[in-house]
This record gives structure tokens, sequence and C-alpha cells, in this order.
């Protein structure tokens, strides 16, 4: 028998089955039971979410011989010919391959003609958003005001190129991306119906890597299932895959944790030797430091983790705070953008984790301002409730008290006093109200505080 692939074999065929989309399940179940079926649907969202699937349900529905309603039978010759896509009643359209008047024109002759054998006929027109405005225009009469026995079904992912006089004609449903537990429990189910074995780690993954398409995530399923001989395994996946791994990715986090460059860059060989993209080592890193970022947050759910939280670095969590891990996954988003157009995305790579094993030591512009800040009020260069400009102001006005005939004092040299004073003691401290003469011995710090004030004095 022809093989047939996860996302067709396991596509739901009733409303209970269509995962994620409860608000369009209860809503169509309810206006099935009521009996109020609308002209025309518009369903919309994102790729692999159930919109051509929910399409096909509604129209077994409707034309099930035991119906209409909310539980077609499925072995009616009605259902069956729906499923397989011959029913003459259920027409599906590829937007994109008829996109004219003329084709539309062949759709307003085909509605006067009564279904063959259910009880409505129904067009499913895929990628709507694909047809010309001069076929939406010849659509409109139609849409608003077709026989009594026709539905219009439209699927779309790009909803804003859908005019609003066909959304005004229709009802509109907004399918959404289905959660990654969700997703999770589905391939479970499909390993235990094709007695596979799996663990709960790579199926994450797969899941995780769906971005929320269901179909997407049966795709990578069948192909992992493919080399997996009946045992899908995450070590399996990232040897095939050519993935990092969260073994690899918290050595590496660890090594720029230490600032143990060598290492780091060691480590970053040895992935790349065993088959990794550049590309794709710099997704992972970002990813882990993304989830770092979460657990820093107070964030424990493993879905969006994509590991237990116990299985990261207790140690680079401990050593890098919230501004930390913001500044690397900048340093990592920045990479695989500037990766595109170097001559050399190795370097690019390298560059960044060179960056990162010196993470520990950045320090941010508002814990810089801040240690000027308490180092000025510290030596009495910051009146407490005067502004930047203020101190400035009164520094100038300061040195110009001053006798012409003595030499000017900066607030640089007020700063080399203090800290003297500081160092010495007793009669020492006496004395060290005149700066050092020059060529005499400073504390150590002197300097750099001189830097960063006159670097900042202005600001």
């Amino acid at each position: 028998m022809a093989f047939e692939v996860t996302a067709t074999r396991r596509r739901p065929k009733t409303f209970d089955e269509l995962a994620g989309q409860e608000f369009v399940s209860a809503t169509l179940r309810k206006s099935i039971e009521a009996g109020k079926i609308a002209h025309a649907y518009l369903f919309s969202g994102p790729r692999g979410c159930g919109k051509t699937s929910a399409a096909r349900i509604l129209a077994r529905s409707l034309n099930c011989e035991k119906g209409p309603g909310v539980d077609p039978c499925g072995v009616c010759s009605n259902c069956t010919e729906i499923s397989k896509g011959t029913s003459l009643d259920v027409i599906e359209i590829d937007g994109a391959s008829n996109t004219g008047v003329n084709d539309v024109r062949q759709i307003k002759d085909e509605v006067l003609f009564p279904p063959n054998s259910g009880h409505y006929k129904i067009y499913i027109i895929d990628e709507v958003h694909m047809l010309s405005n001069n076929a939406f225009n010849a659509l409109l009469k139609t849409i608003e005001e077709p026989p009594p026995y026709i539905v219009f079904i439209f699927a779309t992912t790009e909803l804003h190129k859908v005019p609003a006089t066909i959304k005004s004609r229709c009802q509109q449903f907004a399918f959404k991306l289905i959660p990654i537990e969700t997703i999770k429990d589905l391939l479970a189910a499909a390993c235990k119906e094709l007695s596979i074995e799996a663990e709960d780690e790579a199926l994450f993954w797969i899941a995780r890597e769906s971005t929320g398409s269901l179909r997407d995530a049966y795709t990578l399923f069948d192909q992992v299932a493919s080399f997996s001989e009946g045992h899908i395994r995450t070590a399996l996946i990232r040897e095939k895959l050519g993935l990092v791994g969260l073994d690899n990715l918290n050595a590496i986090a660890e090594a720029c944790a230490d600032s143990d460059t060598g290492a780091a860059f060691a480590l970053l060989d040895n992935v790349i030797e065993n088959g990794v993209s550049i590309e794709q080592f710099i997704i992972d890193l970002a990813g882990f430091y993304r989830s770092l970022l979460l657990l820093k947050s107070g964030v424990t759910k493993e879905s969006l983790l994509g590991y237990a939280p116990e299985r990261f670095s207790e140690k680079v969590i401990a050593a890098l705070d919230l501004q930390r891990i913001e500044q690397g996954l900048k340093i990592l988003l920045e990479t695989h953008r500037a990766i595109r157009y170097s001559v050399s995305p190795r370097f690019e790579l390298e560059t960044a984790i060179a960056e990162l094993c010196i993470l520990v030591k950045w320090v941010s512009q508002e814990d810089l301002r801040m240690a000027i800040e308490g180092v000025r009020s510290l030596f009495g260069a910051n009146p407490s409730g005067a502004n930047p400009s203020a101190r400035v102001n009164a520094a100038g006005r300061e040195a110009e008290e001053q006798p012409t005939g003595g030499a000017e004092r900066s607030m640089a040299d007020e700063f080399k006093r203090r800290i003297a004073a500081r160092g010495n003691s007793g009669a020492e401290r006496a004395e060290s109200r005149h700066p050092p003469e020059e060529g005499g011995v400073m504390p150590p710090e002197v300097g750099f505080v001189e830097k960063v004030f006159q670097a900042t004095v202005v600001d």
C-alpha cells in the first residue's frame, strides 16, 4: 500500500478533532445546530493551522446524508467523496491558479444549477487573496445574493490583501497558531499509532521548530522518523540535522561566563567540525540566551524554554544578570544579521564569542551613570538636588572666584585632593589639603576617576 504522509493521514475529520481552534469549532457547531448557515465564510490565519480542514469538515457536516449535522457520519457516499476530493457538490479551487475574471464567470454560471446529491453546492477557494481585483469585483453580487443552496468558503494566509468589500459579505474566522503542548501531544499520538518510541524532549523540539503549524510539525516528524529506525531520540536528531545541543551550549556559555576565550574558541571549533553550520549555531546560541532571559524573569514553562529548567547551567544563570543576558542576545542577533554580508561568517561568529567572554565585565550605561553620580556625591561634586547643568555652572563660578594670581584648580584636581586625603592619615591628611606636586605618588584609582569625571562632567 502506498505511503501516506502523516499530515494527510491525520487530517481532522470532525470539529472535535480540529486542534487549537476551539472558537472556530464552537461557533460553526452552534450555527449548524441552529440552522443558520451563512452564504460565505472567510477563514484566515497562518499556514498549517487547519483552515482547509475546517472548510472540508463544514462541507461534510452540511452535505452528510444524515445531516445537516455537527457530527458527519464519515461513511456515507457524500462524506467519503468529500474526503477524497471527488464530490461533484464540493468544488475546491486554487486561488493562485484561477485569478482572472473568466474563472469567476464560470463560477457565476455554475451556481445557477442545484447540487447533484447533497444539500448544498459548496465552493472552497484556497488562497483567495491571489484573485485579481476584477475577479473580486465580479464575485461581489454572487457572494451577496447567491441561490439558497450555495455556500462559499474562502481561505487565506494574507487577510490584508482581501478587499473590504469581500470581507463585509463574509463571516470571518481568525485561526490561531497551535500551542506547542498541543502539537507535542498530537505527535505523541502519531508515534503511538505507528508504534514508534520517542523521547519527550525530541517531540518538544519538533513542536517548537514547527512554530505553531501542525502541518509543518507532521512534515518534520516524517523526516525524523525516516532515519530514527523506530526510536526518535534527541541525540540522533542533533547528529543527523546538524544541531548544537544543549550540552554544548551550556559548555560554551560557561566558558564565556569564566571569560575563558581560549576554551570557548576550542568548543566552537569542535562544534563546527561536527558539521553544524555557522548560521544554525548562532540561532541555537541565541535561543539559549533567550531561554536564560526567560529563566531570569521567572518563566519556567518547558514549552517556552525548550528544555526542562534544571537542564540549564546554574553557573551561567548565577554569573549573568538580566541586563548582561539582554546584551548577549543583542550581540548574537546583530551577528546573525551581519553574516549575510560578511567576507567571513566565521570571523563574525568568533568576534561575537569574544564579546560574550567579556560580558561579565560589561557595564550598562545606566549602571555607569549611577556609579558616576555616586562618585560625585561621595566627593562633594554632586550637591543634592543640583542638576548636571547647575553643577557645571557652579564649578565655573567657583573657578572664577579664585584669586587671579594663583593657579586655577579644576574639579578633577579636587578629586585628586580628596582621594589622596582618604589614603593618608593623621598629619598627612592635613597636608593633603593641597594637590600633590608634580611627580608625586598618587593612589592608582585617581587617574581612572579623573578620566571618567572629565568624560562625563558635561552631561
